[in-house]
């Protein structure tokens, strides 16, 4: 049996070399070029059974050369590599036919594995037809580390799609841009995006927020109003917050999901809903499942594509980026900019960022503001973190008694008038220990055996809970376990 051939297509002979080498040893047959123009003629004269070609070359853009190659071959697997790294780049090849994006640099075991899948499992069904959709350079998700290529990745694979989509993260992450890159690159950007914060609306009237209301159907309804459910109607609904939804509301949303359809409140007419569903959220809804605060059934509905935004304190190669992005803008408004110097720049990565990349542009648009240098210097920067990290510090020596018992409020007040679930001591003592455990974890670069003797616990003790509150490791905490 002949060994399936591997076509590589890259102006960077290392990486040829290094694709070469690997894929040899895994038993596949390989054909290199840093020719975009001799990979199309290969194609075109039948040789290959996958290609793997990179984005920019010299004579050709790898991205428009993928549905030519499937005009002499529908059925041919072809992997897009880049170094550009932006979502447009894994949106563009995703949109053009790809079956993977990898983002440069790339671990050359995941590409193996990509390729053994693409060679045995069943040939796609392509669209040989070129989409017509293009994006613009402006997209709003900045950043180019391995923590957002992850994101760009699943975004580019289902923004053509109608899937639910539940983005996590902490506050200030970007997860509304997540929400809004969905709606904005897909089939539905023409029609309406609505957003609402279930965290910002009177429990008692998100029902009414979402599904609308007759006129006289309570105090205060002098007149019939849409819900975001209808005037989404066409477009996405982001759900921002979805944790803070009540219960009850919860149920009807449930039934929406399952139904396609809903009545306002005090209406009776039928009303049918062609949405998608976006929802966000910083809690563990997890969690609140267990303590009877969110449905299951609801969260599985909603929960069908997970993207995780990561906080930007793991990803700060990408501060850089993002300080440039912000200065560029605060000069797009017609104010003047500044420069930021190389030292200011790296001070700034080994900030905590505990507000994520909000926390960076509010600094970097006060200190544009109120600097009147022209240039951002480290003693500038030194100066205006020193500031908030004295804040921070002032806040959490005095908030984490007060959060706990705000938190014990507000789970009370919701069951009303009935009582919590049984079991209520080990389900809190398990919301405040699982974060400690993994902020020490990340303290000690997941080295175990000094989490545990900073914790205070034993080893074992410590092992044991990590299994029991669900705490996923690293590989870099599992290589210091042992």
């Amino acid at each position: 049996m002949n060994k399936p051939l591997i076509l590589i297509a890259d102006d960077d002979a290392t990486i040829r070399l290094v694709l070469e080498k690997k894929l040899n040893k895994d038993g596949y047959n390989t054909k290199s070029t840093g020719s975009g123009k001799q990979l199309l003629n290969w194609v075109e004269n039948g040789e290959g059974d996958l290609v793997i070609t990179d984005v920019v070359m010299e004579d050709a853009n790898g991205i428009d050369l993928i549905p030519i190659m499937h005009k002499y071959n529908q059925q041919l697997p072809i992997i897009c590599m880049s170094g550009l790294n932006t979502i447009k780049t894994a949106i563009d090849a995703n949109n053009k036919g790809a079956y993977e994006y990898f983002p440069k640099p790339f671990d050359l075991d995941n590409v193996s594995n990509v390729v053994k899948k693409a060679l045995t499992s069943e040939p796609k069904n392509l669209d040989t037809s070129e989409k017509t959709q293009s994006f613009e350079d402006d997209l709003p998700m900045i950043g180019r580390s391995a923590a957002m290529q992850e994101v760009y990745r699943v975004l580019a694979k289902v923004v053509s799609t109608d899937l639910t989509v539940m983005v996590r993260g902490e506050s200030g992450t970007g997860k509304e841009l997540v929400a809004r890159a969905l709606h904005d690159y897909s089939k539905r950007k023409d029609k309406p995006f609505i957003a609402i914060n279930m965290a910002a609306i009177p429990r008692e009237l998100i029902e009414s927020e979402l599904f609308g209301y007759e006129k006289g159907a309570f105090t205060g309804a002098d007149n019939s109003s849409k819900g975001k459910f209808e005037q989404a109607n066409g477009g996405t609904l982001f759900l921002d917050e979805i944790g803070d939804m009540p219960v009850e509301a919860q149920t009807r949303l449930l039934r929406v999901l399952q139904d396609g359809c809903f009545t306002s409140i005090g209406g009776k007419k039928i009303i049918y809903t062609d949405v998608r569903i976006v929802t966000a959220t910083h809690r563990s809804l997890s969690t609140m499942i267990n303590e009877g605060l969110f449905r299951e059934d609801l969260y599985y509905r909603l929960n069908v594509v997970p993207i995780h935004m990561p906080p930007l304190r793991d990803r700060a190669e990408d501060i850089p980026l993002l300080v440039n992005h912000f200065l560029n803008k605060y000069m797009e408004e017609g104010k003047d900019s500044k420069a930021i110097s190389k030292e200011a720049l790296e001070k700034m990565k080994e900030y905590n960022w505990p507000g994520n990349v909000r926390e960076l542009e509010n600094l970097i648009m006060r200190i544009n503001a109120l600097t009147p240098e022209d240039e951002i210097d480290l003693n500038t920067i030194d100066n205006h973190l020193s500031k908030l990290e004295t804040v921070v510090k002032i806040s959490d020596a005095v908030s984490l008694g007060a959060s706990v018992e705000k938190h014990l409020k507000q789970y009370f007040d919701s069951h009303k008038n009935s009582l919590p679930a049984t079991g209520l001591y080990d389900r809190i003592i398990r919301e405040v220990e699982r974060p400690l455990i993994i902020k020490t974890l990340d303290l000690v670069r997941g080295n175990q055996l000094k989490a545990a003797e900073l914790l205070g616990i034993n080893r074992n003790t410590l092992r044991k809970k990590i299994i029991y509150l669900d705490i996923q490791l690293t590989k870099t905490d599992k290589d210091q376990s042992l």
